[in-house]
């Protein structure tokens, strides 16, 4: 197969790239490289793919529309994986246009790719943030999630939106994964883990928002790397029992649905310093704050159904997976 895979050089592209090329894909990897965090970060990543003989880059940004016409023509790919985005929930508060040009731009850029060459299978990062307002855990992809409270939420609902209306006009068979809160080797510098770490291990204070009580699905990155891959081969059909009058949210008569991708359990953010505490065996200076705009109090992933459908069973603890982050962050950083 000749797999694109849109973000190759951020945290989770990387990671797919590798397993994909372990297993003898053929991979061309997009990424523009750009500087919302370090790009040096995603030089290193992205050094490591070019050593592998099956792996070709293509850097070009995701809304330049001829250029990516281009590579899908060139290609005329087997498969889609789509990670690029302009990610970030606190950041879509200062740079609005960046996720719209990034997110909706790029991923039209995407869906007409697919239409004119008809890959078997459009698999796209959606996120747990678009079940917004709603409380109820844990979160199900058979619930409507209609209310997102970012923009970065309100791009990803409408990807999912987009992608369906494709799959019904098209026939681009897509699945749209939602992630909660991944973390791991290689991470975002502006996610919590490693800005922790950072702050940590210099004996700088730590900000730690919603008074450390808020709760979240952390999910290793090899757990959702299985997922992706495991859909691969795995392209939705139209849902015969899609009852229109009673619509179903994670499936449609078209070849179309949206998954979970989580590790199903609540994790309060004391506890994850008091593991990341320990592994790097240093104690965290806090600085407690309140919720900042855009937050939730709690996520959990409802994976039954992508246990159903795709055989998922994540398997990573926290304790394992901060515990591998700090073996990286202490090797790469030679700390």
């Amino acid at each position: 197969m000749a797999i694109l895979v849109t973000g190759s050089a951020g945290f989770i592209g990387f990671h797919l790239c590798r397993r994909l090329l372990d297993r003898g894909e053929t991979v061309v990897g997009l990424d523009n490289l750009n500087t919302y965090y370090d790009p040096t970060l995603k030089a290193a990543r992205l050094a490591i793919l070019e050593g592998h003989a099956g792996y070709r880059h293509a850097r070009i940004d995701l809304a330049d529309r001829a250029s990516v016409a281009a590579l899908f023509a060139e290609m005329r790919p087997t498969a889609v994986i789509n990670l690029a985005a302009q990610a970030g929930v606190r950041y879509s508060l200062e740079c609005p246009e960046a996720y719209v040009d990034s997110n909706i731009v790029g991923f039209l850029n995407i869906l007409e790719g697919c239409r004119a060459t008809a890959p078997r299978h459009l698999i796209y990062a959606s996120t747990s943030s678009v079940y917004g307002a709603n409380t109820k855990l844990p979160f199900s992809v058979h619930d409507h999630a209609v209310h997102p409270i970012t923009l970065y939420a309100a791009t990803k609902l409408a990807n999912e939106s987009m992608a369906h209306s494709y799959a019904h006009l098209f026939g681009v068979p897509c699945t749209g994964f939602r992630f909660f809160t991944v973390y791991g080797p290689w991470g975002r510098p502006d996610m919590a883990l490693f800005k922790f770490a950072d702050a940590m291990l210099k004996g700088e204070p730590i900000d730690v928002y919603g008074q450390g009580k808020m709760q979240r699905d952390f999910t290793y990155v090899d757990d959702i790397v299985d997922g992706l891959v495991a859909a691969i081969d795995r392209p939705p059909s139209a849902d015969p029992t899609w009852d229109a009058r009673n619509p179903d949210p994670a499936t449609s008569g078209a070849p179309w649905r949206v998954l979970n991708l989580g590790a199903s359990r609540r994790v309060e953010l004391m506890h994850y310093i008091e593991v990341l505490e320990a592994k790097l065996g240093v104690k965290a200076r806090l600085n407690l704050l309140p919720m900042q705009p855009g937050d939730v109090a709690r996520t959990e992933a409802d994976t039954d159904t992508t246990r159903a459908v795709l055989d998922y069973v994540p398997s990573t603890t926290v304790e394992v997976g901060v515990g591998r982050f700090v073996d990286w962050y202490r090797a790469y950083f030679s700390v």
